[in-house]
């Protein structure tokens, strides 16, 4: 695939876009197209949608401001983690048994939609399944996990708890007091996923346009028309999957989520004897820092590790930098390792750490928040909004329905975002 440019330097170096199979550049669209939906975004969540509703016989556009996986669906760590940030109880509590455990059901199988879709499409994207692992760093973290685990087991899914033998074993490293691992779970070549999607969306029906950013949507009875730059679609059904790159577009949608930046950093392919010194097993890692990390391997062999970002350049590569410098506290094999890469995007965090699903007006909804979970979860949602265009009431999806509804003061989430960050990295260091 061609190089897209990112929307900074500090973000632009990303190993998946070197490593990406060759994919075509979806032209523009230019005339006006009669669709029976219209999907905004060609990140993971637009992209699930408008395969579901090709697959359904449908006739569906979708658009996107740049290109198909451009977003953070094309940059992210490639982690296919199931569920949500809260566990089955805790969705129970909130929503009442009948949602919460339809929730719970939805976001857990996320793993198996991605892996039973890569299967089905034949998608090339390195995919693997050894496991989600998470690592605890505090005897309050591994006690919490535990208590999650087995909220899981409960409900028949295989997530087992590690000791920090085990947890060693698995992870290559002695920094952490256990875990739990998530065998649901996996990883991939994200990129290459996101390509592979928009691939089996145009082989079903679905048309693709790149380089088309949405200037107006607007409605007139029951059909809505969404404006481009040199096009224009009418359809009964729109879907806005535009994630934590909304901005303006159908204001407030924009304001219910916080755009935090996401980066990692990874290495040349490491030699055969490190290489299966860390994560033997292929396991994808997160740990329980309110500043989380997350690692793993590629196919080829290269570490990568991700966390937190910032917003200056400088403090971006500072970032990237401190990454590099975590890598070699958890295996200090990686001293004189090759760091090839360095990139990141936006992921889009709520206000709840839940998703939103959200009807912004008659024949118009949205998707979006993940926090972090998006390879899974976006997918997840994707198939939910397609179902919701093929004709579904709204009270039968497995996910709430609701308005978008900003979040307070939402202008000043940055100087917020800044002192939360300070506060965590502060707490994270003190191991509390």
């Amino acid at each position: 695939m061609p190089p897209i440019p990112h929307e900074r330097d500090a973000l632009s170096a990303s190993l998946w876009s070197d490593t990406a199979n060759p994919a075509p550049i979806r032209p523009a669209l230019a005339e006006a197209v009669e669709a029976e939906c219209v999907v905004i975004g060609a990140g993971f969540t637009g992209l699930s949608a408008a395969l579901h509703i090709a697959e359904a016989g449908r006739s569906v556009v979708a658009l996107d401001a740049r290109q198909p996986g451009w977003g953070a669906s094309g940059r992210n760590g490639g982690q296919v983690n199931p569920g949500l940030k809260e566990g089955p109880a805790a969705l129970a509590r909130r929503f009442g048994g009948d949602l919460g455990g339809r929730m719970a059901r939805l976001s857990g199988g996320g793993g198996d939609l991605v892996f039973d879709l890569i299967a089905k499409h034949d998608i090339a994207c390195s995919a693997a399944r050894p496991g989600w692992v998470r690592a605890a760093h505090t005897g309050k973290a591994l006690a919490g996990l535990r208590a999650v685990a087995a909220e899981w087991r409960a409900l028949g899914a295989p997530v087992d708890n590690l000791d920090a033998a085990e947890a060693e074993r698995l992870l290559g490293t002695g920094e952490y007091l256990g875990g739990i691992v998530d065998r649901r779970g996996g990883n991939l070549h994200p990129l290459n996923y996101a390509l592979g999607l928009a691939e089996a969306a145009e082989r079903a029906g679905a048309r693709l346009h790149g380089e088309s950013p949405v200037t107006g949507i607007e409605t007139d009875g029951d059909r809505i028309a969404v404006r481009t730059r040199s096009g224009r679609v009418t359809a009964r059904r729109a879907l806005v999957c535009t994630n934590a790159y909304t901005g303006a577009l159908a204001d407030p949608l924009g304001r219910t989520v916080v755009p935090v930046t996401s980066v990692q950093v990874a290495t040349a392919p490491l030699s055969g004897n490190v290489a299966a010194s860390i994560l033997p097993e292929g396991h994808s890692p997160s740990d329980t820092r309110r500043l989380l990390l997350y690692f793993r391997k590629d196919a080829e062999g290269r570490f990568i590790i991700g966390g937190r970002g910032a917003t200056a350049d400088r403090d971006i590569r500072a970032r990237q930098q401190a990454l590099r410098e975590a890598a070699l506290r958890l295996y200090p094999q990686l001293e004189g390792a090759e760091w090839t890469h360095a990139w990141g995007g936006n992921v889009a965090v709520t206000r709840d750490h839940l998703p939103g699903l959200h009807l912004l007006a008659p024949g118009i909804m949205a998707g979006l928040g993940y926090n972090g979970r998006g390879v899974a979860m976006a997918t997840v949602m994707g198939k939910v909004l397609a179902q919701w265009a093929c004709g579904a009431d709204p009270a039968s999806l497995d996910f709430p329905v609701t308005a978008a509804r900003p979040i307070p003061f939402h202008r000043f989430r940055q100087v917020g975002l800044g002192a939360t960050v300070a506060a965590y990295r502060l707490l994270d260091r003190l191991g509390v």
